[in-house]
């Protein structure tokens, strides 16, 4: 990856000037004047809201970088100023490169034109002239897939259909950053699969800055993440490391005084991640190494997990299984206060952050009912087959919470309580396999 900047931002802030009163727009175009020039100290007749404040950011080329935070943290401003949108109040913004945005749905488009006039307009603003625009506009339309509505004005069209055709226009400007603002959001499946699919290829020699509410998705495009609040970059890191933060923040939020959520740090280093064993044979051996005193996370102090436990059920007493073998997976914990509802589960990642698999112990305990005095052990026990996976490193994250399916606080939430290694995998395709019992290939006889 080349060390050169695809945008430089040094010490961005944005200031909008709010008003109580339309008249005090007047007062404050008029009354500073005079004031300044009687010389007095000029009167301000307006609020200041900072909706970025002193933020910079180097992101090089080829890297994707997610931008995460609440609703008002300031992403879109930052966006619209990226793409030159809107003009800082402070600061400075550098890009190389031509920029492909979509922001917010429709931005750029004019709601009586027809698709297609909308196509010309917008494919001009990304900076195609109107013959490579004549060159592409049967793949563009190809891409989008919205039939003759292209022909009808876009304030006909659902919100599914104005994102197509916005990303269509996208992929054939011949960017070189692309910029996505929760755009894919509200996309059917096969057309989000589509856009995935460009992203992807896109992400080989382009820049991505993609800000989505989605923490799975950031992790999963994302090499980078930087989480803003109150306007201003609060941290930034590997998405990972800058998802863990962000979900125990938001989840602080929804809970409120009801329950503190304390950050539990890491007793060691990382575990390092060893190198995937690329051959293939007809084995899938899985090796499962305890990581519970390194997992990071937070607790409230209502009740802790202590121990977990995964073994095999075939006889199989090493720390290595086979895909497709029956495991049990036990959970530990302890109340430190009356837990009313207690609820004990796991998710199974892959690398990248992707959930997998999981359960937890609800359809148990909906059926019959358990309250956990102070001071008492519990226990769980899942007892599942091993999926077939492919080559790599897994994690499995645990917690236990106190609710039900719709309401709940997380009271121990533990990251990468168990690292999973797959090595010698004879899954070929996707992100788990099953065992073929047959697989044949022949030619029909002439009957």
């Amino acid at each position: 990856m080349s060390s050169e900047f695809a945008i430089k931002i040094n010490n961005l802030s944005k200031c909008y000037q709010i008003y109580d009163h339309p008249q005090d727009r007047l007062k404050q175009f008029i009354y500073p004047r005079l004031q300044r020039f009687s010389g007095q100290d000029p009167k301000q007749f307006f609020r200041e809201f900072w909706a970025l404040k002193d933020v910079s950011i180097e992101i090089k080329k080829g890297e994707s970088i997610g931008i995460v935070g609440r609703n008002g943290s300031g992403k879109s401003t930052l966006l619209q100023m990226i793409c030159g949108m809107l003009n800082p109040t402070s600061g400075s913004i550098q890009t190389k490169g031509r920029i492909a945005a979509l922001l917010e749905l429709g931005s750029g488009f004019n709601p009586e034109f027809t698709g297609r006039d909308n196509v010309y307009m917008n494919a001009g603003i990304l900076g195609l002239t109107r013959e490579e625009v004549d060159q592409r506009f049967e793949d563009i339309a190809r891409f989008a897939d919205i039939g003759a509505f292209l022909e009808q004005p876009i304030k006909t069209y659902s919100s599914g259909m104005v994102m197509r055709l916005a990303f269509a226009v996208v992929v054939h400007v011949d960017a070189d950053i692309l910029v996505i603002d929760e755009a894919l959001a509200v996309g059917d499946a096969i057309f989000v699969q589509k856009c995935m699919r460009f992203i992807r290829k896109f992400m080989k020699d382009g820049t991505i800055i993609f800000v989505s509410h989605d923490m799975g998705s950031v992790i999963n495009l994302c090499q980078k993440a930087i989480w803003l609040r109150d306007g201003r970059n609060i941290q930034s890191g590997d998405s990972k490391t800058i998802g863990e933060a962000y979900l125990q923040y938001t989840l602080q939020e929804v809970y409120g005084d009801d329950a503190e959520l304390k950050k539990i740090e890491k007793t060691s280093q990382d575990v390092t991640e060893h190198e995937e064993n690329m051959s293939i044979d007809y084995t899938a051996l899985i090796s499962v190494s305890d990581h519970l005193t390194e997992a990071n996370g937070w607790k409230t102090g209502v009740g802790e997990i202590y121990s977990v436990q995964f073994e095999s059920l075939n006889g199989n007493n090493d720390a290595v299984f086979k895909g497709g073998e029956k495991v049990r997976l036990g959970i530990h914990a302890r109340a430190l206060q009356t837990i009313e509802n207690p609820i004990l589960g796991f998710i199974f990642r892959d690398r990248l952050g992707q959930e997998l698999f999981g359960e937890n112990t609800l359809p148990y305990t909906n059926l019959n009912p358990v309250i956990v005095e102070a001071d008492l052990a519990f226990q769980a026990e899942f007892i599942f087959k091993l999926p077939m996976l492919p080559n790599g490193e897994y994690s499995i994250t645990i917690a236990l919470a106190d609710g039900d399916l719709y309401n709940h606080v997380q009271h121990h939430w533990l990251h990468d309580a168990f690292i999973v290694n797959v090595f010698s995998s004879k899954v070929r395709f996707g992100l788990v396999g099953v065992e073929f019992e047959n697989v044949k290939l022949r030619l029909d006889k002439d009957e």
